[in-house]
Formats: C-alpha cells, sequence, structure tokens
C-alpha cells in the first residue's frame, strides 16, 4: 500500500534524524507488541517526540502503529498529507464516534491503533487523569490493551520549553504486559488496570533512566515527587487547563 510505503519512509527519516541526535534509545519488552492482529497500544504523553518513538519501536516487531490524532493536525500542510497517507485516524472533538468507529474498523483488520489516553502532554511528566477511550476501544474490538511507557524525550521536545539539541539523550521505551478485557470489566474498570500499569512502568523508567541533572538548572525534566523542579501533579493539571482554556478547548 502507499500509506505502508510513505509510512516506512518516515520511520525511516526518523530513525535517521534520532542517529544525528545520538539518542540513547533503549527499548524493553517490546516481545509484548503482537507481530499479528489488532491491539491498542496505550501510550503516556510527555513529549512532541512521542508518536515517532512508538514508531521506531514497533518497526522492531515489523509493525506499523496507526495513531489517533486530534483532526487539526490533518489540516496542515504537507503534514496533513502524510497522517492521511500514513492512515491514522483524525479525532474531532465534535464528531469523536466516527473515529471511534474507523478505529475500531482498523483494529478488526489486525492493525495496531497508538493512543493517547491522558490526551495532552503532562506537564508534571507523571500520568494524568486517563480518558476511557482507550479502554473502551480495546473492549469494543475485543483486543489486548498494552501500556507504553516513554521517557526521556521530552528532555528533547515538549510543551512550554524550546527543543534542545544536545546529543546523546537517553530515551526509554517500555512496553508492559498486554491487558485483556474480561466480561466483567467496564470502561471505568479497565481504564483503572491500565493506568495501575502505566505508573508501575513509568516507576520503573524514571528508577533505571541512567542520566542524571548535570546541576540544579537541569532539575526540569524530573518528576516532584523524585526531587525535580517539574510541576506536581496539581500544578501540572492546572497549567494543563489553563493552556486548553487559551485555545478554546474543552478542559474536562
Amino acid at each position: 500500500m502507499r500509506g505502508d510505503v510513505v509510512y516506512r519512509t518516515v520511520v525511516r527519516c526518523f530513525a535517521g534524524v534520532f542517529a544525528l541526535l545520538g539518542l540513547r534509545i533503549r527499548v524493553h519488552g517490546e516481545h509484548h507488541l503482537p507481530t499479528t492482529g489488532g491491539a491498542v497500544l496505550a501510550i503516556n504523553h510527555t513529549s512532541y517526540l512521542d508518536f515517532a518513538l512508538v514508531g521506531y519501536a514497533a518497526r522492531e516487531r515489523g509493525r506499523l502503529v496507526r495513531f489517533m490524532s486530534k483532526a487539526s493536525v490533518f489540516e496542515l500542510p504537507v503534514v496533513g498529507w502524510l497522517m492521511r497517507s500514513m492512515r491514522h485516524v483524525p479525532v474531532d472533538r465534535h464528531s469523536g464516534a466516527s473515529a471511534f468507529r474507523q478505529a475500531r474498523r482498523a483494529l478488526g483488520g489486525g492493525e495496531l491503533m497508538g493512543v493517547f489516553p491522558e490526551a495532552t502532554i503532562s506537564r508534571s511528566f507523571r500520568i494524568k487523569r486517563l480518558k476511557p477511550g482507550a479502554a473502551a476501544l480495546a473492549q469494543a474490538a475485543d483486543v489486548p490493551l498494552v501500556p507504553c511507557i516513554l521517557w526521556g524525550g521530552h528532555r528533547v521536545a515538549t510543551v512550554d520549553r524550546r527543543p534542545s539539541l544536545r546529543r546523546g539523550v537517553a530515551v526509554t521505551v517500555l512496553v508492559g504486559d498486554p491487558i485483556v478485557p474480561t466480561p466483567e470489566d467496564s470502561s471505568v474498570t479497565l481504564t483503572a488496570r491500565l493506568r495501575t500499569a502505566m505508573e508501575r512502568l513509568l516507576d520503573e523508567a524514571v528508577d533505571s533512566y541512567p542520566d542524571q541533572p548535570r546541576d540544579d538548572a537541569d532539575l526540569w525534566w524530573v518528576p516532584a515527587d523524585r526531587g525535580g523542579t517539574a510541576p506536581d501533579v496539581a500544578t501540572g493539571d492546572a497549567l494543563d487547563r489553563e493552556a486548553l482554556r487559551r485555545i478554546g478547548a474543552p478542559t474536562d
């Protein structure tokens, strides 16, 4: 398919960019990504590189990830063409049911769907409140829900900060055990199970991260509960809501 040719070319381009930046990308648990069949990848969101990092990790399993992304991205010149060619799914907050149906069809066709259940980048770098869409999608399509945690990409490019071209930044990608929905699960209980898994993986990623801040000014990327100067969760949530209000987006 043309989309796969475009997608694989984009993945190779990002791999080249990561090599130029000297990113030390460490992927663990990639065996949890199925080599065939559908699954929903539920990913934490800390940086603008998260889409590319998940795609980079999935290539080790010979898979491409179709992401659910806000519809406005598809309206951008060049980027919109690429998103459509790679068969990502546009999400319009006014007609989310259409995106849900499209994603469910893709899962039924054996695709991997990438979802950021926090919706926006976490300014605290901890797990924010999760929206139930990822869990509901896995239930509706009867596919596993796979928690994925990224750590380190926020040091390169994240919200409210200028991108950094510092070479050699470590990036960790952890893929957790698939969560299989049961008949007893509701989207609420399944989302709670997902949150527990994501928080455990995030703690593992932070604990095993090989880099340390260079000085006090470099503590910005370390979570507040780990002695860093990143906003605590409550402050981060307040900053997120204020940013959404400024652009007229819903804050719930």
